[in-house]
């Protein structure tokens, strides 16, 4: 088998790449570990808890003992599924703020500040706004992947956002649009209510065109024929063999696998390599170097109204909600359930948002556990720019053998901080009139949670990942030691192989990842087919005009 191109994973941007480049007319094979994407738990938006529970759709990661938690291990879910993580996550679309893709750029990504990124958010955008209003001129109108937003038809979500506004907080109608920081609602990547992944989006169709092809097999390593990238070595039933890139190879595995491949292939920290025996090809020392994450908190408020969701969290109610998204694809089964949003400063002195909110109508645990009082709502909160980082590395030299994965979560002691001015700032956003009607009293953390010390120990013990890990392959210049690829996704130091994922990223976006790393295949795959990069974009996005001397 040989392709012009071979791409290592179906997720993200995997796809995105596939269908670009077999539109192009090359030819294109995908390699693929995981299995199909069909059946309810991931198509309907509502099931998300479900498919990244189950080993089947997910790769089953965890972090080591994390020394600043308490020893705990995090999981770590990682797509194993056609769709990569885009077929088991929350559906959440955030492009990220516009001066996070400046700072790529003022890190050595040159040609991914905001005014280059911008134009493929724009092409790769189907944008429906719901009658909800939005900048219309900043959003794609036919792009692949539609983007939508809920009904919002549960008073709390606009209880939510009004909130925020008592509070002095900015009211946004599109923070993918030109104004990030505010409240307002939250969108996602569900088209007529379906789950529209990278899959739906992009690989099926990709895969319609003679162009286009998907092989199973779990991918070994990189052959390489005198410093060039010819092929990749898989597995599959038992049996070993290679798929011949005639131009080059591509990696999209994902933050985890991505880094964990280029080693295996030997591209990374020599004296790691050398420990387990592996061949070098290139000393880079900053594969699986930079791993950051975003973690939260759930905040949890106990409704005096019955008017949560917890009405269904029973199997009659479920099975209800079920069976109308199946026989009609309407109903509460056809939405994520994060219909409102915010993006906020923790202090004077930042230009832009660094805590994010996700408003959810239920209190409840990402694995489905509904809290114990019953009724309630809750926000996910968290801060987006750690200074802590982490890294991926090798068990074994075993292709088969997990990675080792240590995000060094809360290292530093600006983590602490801002995480505790998250649950303080929304504390005092639940104490707002607006929520007055439905505000019975705090589950968590609890109102007897108050001092520096009580709300470490609550940090401590109940945050938890957002899922948004990424930057273990950085982009930056050649000349920078700790870069892996170069500013068009180029591994330094060997030919013809890349790497176009999430990995990348210099620095954390703000937000969840799925749409920045769905924006980088594509911008990759106009360097892979060296065409010009699509004309930049002039548009200026709001900056609070206070931010030196005002937190909001």
């Amino acid at each position: 088998m040989e392709a012009d191109y071979v791409i290592v994973g179906a997720g993200s941007a995997g796809c995105a790449a596939a269908y670009r480049l077999s539109e192009a007319g090359a030819s294109v094979l995908v390699v693929e570990f995981g299995g199909s994407d069909a059946g309810p738990f991931i198509q309907m938006p509502a099931a998300l808890s479900y498919p990244m529970n189950m080993s089947r759709y997910d790769w089953g990661y965890w972090s080591e003992p994390e020394p600043h938690l308490g020893g705990r291990r995090l999981a770590c879910p990682r797509g194993k599924v056609v769709g990569g993580s885009s077929s088991i996550n929350g559906m959440v679309y955030v492009r990220g703020h516009a001066m996070d893709y400046d700072h790529w750029a003022e890190s050595g990504a040159e040609g991914w500040d905001f005014a280059d990124v911008q134009p493929y958010f724009q092409r790769m955008e189907s944008w429906h706004d719901g009658g909800h209003g939005g900048d219309a001129d900043w959003r794609g109108s036919d792009g692949p992947l539609h983007v939508t937003r809920g009904r919002r038809d549960n008073p709390l979500f606009e209880a939510f956002v009004e909130a925020g506004r008592q509070a002095g907080y900015p009211v946004t109608g599109d923070y993918n649009g030109q104004q990030q920081e505010g409240f307002g609602p939250m969108e996602q990547t569900v088209w007529k209510g379906r789950r529209w992944s990278a899959a739906n989006a992009y690989l099926k169709p990709a895969l319609k065109r003679d162009t286009c092809d998907i092989v199973r097999g779990l991918a070994r390593r990189v052959i390489f024929d005198d410093g060039r990238a010819v092929a990749v070595e898989i597995e599959r039933g038992g049996q070993v063999s290679r798929i011949r890139a005639r131009r080059e190879v591509i990696l999209a595995a994902s933050s985890i696998n991505s880094p964990k491949l280029l080693m295996l292939s030997g591209v990374g920290p020599g004296a790691h390599l050398a420990e387990h025996g592996i061949a070098l090809q290139a000393d880079r020392a900053g594969v699986g170097q930079n791993l950051q994450d975003h973690l939260e908190l759930y905040l949890q408020m106990a409704a005096s109204q019955p008017i949560t969701l917890y009405k269904y969290w029973n199997l009659w109610g479920k099975a209800l909600i079920g069976a109308q998204w199946l026989f009609t694809g309407t109903g509460h089964g056809a939405s994520n359930q994060f219909e409102s949003a915010g993006f906020i400063r923790s202090r004077a002195g930042l230009p832009y948002p660094d805590i994010q909110y996700h408003f959810l109508p239920i209190a409840v645990r990402y694995d489905g556990q509904a809290a114990a009082e019953g009724h309630g709502f809750q926000a996910h909160v968290g801060p987006m720019r750690s200074p802590s980082r982490g890294s991926v590395s090798l068990r074994s030299a075993d292709p088969a053998a997990d990675p080792v994965i240590r995000f060094n979560y809360m290292s530093d002691p600006q983590d602490w901080e801002d995480f505790r001015t998250c649950i303080r700032l929304t504390r005092e956003i639940f104490a707002q009139d607006a929520f007055k009607p439905y505000v019975k009293h705090e589950i968590q953390p609890g109102d007897a949670i108050q001092s520096d010390d009580e709300l470490n120990g609550f940090i401590a013990e109940h945050v938890e990942s957002a899922y948004h890990p990424c930057g273990t392959c950085k982009m930056g210049a050649k000349d920078d030691p700790m870069a892996v690829v170069d500013p068009q996704g180029r591994v330094i130091g060997v030919d013809a192989l890349r790497v176009i994922d999430s990995s990348v990223f210099p620095r954390i976006t703000n937000g969840n990842l799925n749409a920045p790393s769905i924006m980088t295949g594509e911008k990759m795959a106009d360097h892979i087919l060296g065409r010009d990069p699509l004309p930049r974009s002039n548009r200026e996005p709001w900056i609070n005009p206070n931010w030196k001397t005002a937190q909001r």
